[in-house]
């Protein structure tokens, strides 16, 4: 049976989505105040990974939540979603396009992950506002953004080896981890999103890869959200 995530009405993060971009940038400002990077100390036996794809000739955007074991990264859960897109496309505001067609993938779960994986950015966003802060936030879920490209910041250079890291900063401050996950291969931006520390966020995006570039939990998500639109 399925079941509806339980939102806490007099959670600060409730609000509208019919936002203009600059009711949408004073917003993410608010939010990024109630951000934690500080690890609850849960055991996360159970990861989803999300991931959304276009289909921009039906002004349509398609979410996929794939939940998977933490220790096997066997899939245990698949929901898709699909709705009209109603924001959009700006660098940096990505989540208002985004997480209203999450959240109705996220309420057709039997079973909710205790780990949310984002295919984007978590505090590696310049306002320290990502779509894994965001939805992280939102849901009151531990959330590590994972990202194919770099939206801000710097690093220095990062060796060619898989397994190498450093960290994306934005001045002294360290916003994210730059985790090359194949050798010779473009890295990938780790950030936390919400309730979990920087350390723990590599560590845990660690174990999530196989011989890909990305952790395997977003793989199935953006396979899942391709096949939701007739791609594949």
């Amino acid at each position: 049976m399925v079941k509806e995530i339980n939102f806490n009405s007099e959670m600060h993060i409730q609000h509208r989505w019919d936002l203009t971009p600059k009711e949408a940038t004073q917003l993410q400002n608010k939010l990024a105040s109630h951000i934690s990077l500080e690890d609850t100390g849960q055991r996360f036996t159970t990861v989803a990974g999300i991931d959304v794809s276009y289909t921009l000739s039906e002004n349509k955007a398609h979410a996929a939540i794939v939940v998977c074991a933490m220790d096997t990264l066997d899939i245990i859960e698949e929901q898709t979603a699909a709705m009209p897109i109603t924001f959009p496309y700006i660098p940096g505001l990505l989540s208002f396009r985004e997480v209203p067609v999450i959240l109705k993938a996220c309420n057709k779960l039997s079973i909710f992950p205790h780990l949310l994986v984002c295919d984007g950015q978590g505090i590696a966003h310049p306002r320290r506002l990502g779509l894994a802060c965001h939805l992280g936030l939102y849901l009151d879920k531990p959330a590590i953004g994972v990202a194919k490209k770099r939206l801000t910041g710097a690093h220095r250079q990062l060796g060619i080896h898989k397994g190498n890291w450093t960290y994306l900063k934005a001045g002294d401050e360290k916003i994210g981890i730059v985790f090359r996950s194949r050798k010779k291969v473009k890295p990938i931006y780790i950030s936390p999103g919400h309730k979990i520390s920087m350390n723990r966020a590599l560590s845990l995006i660690r174990r999530m890869h196989t011989v890909y570039r990305l952790p395997q939990p977003i793989r199935y998500a953006h396979r899942l959200a391709n096949e939701s639109k007739g791609i594949i």
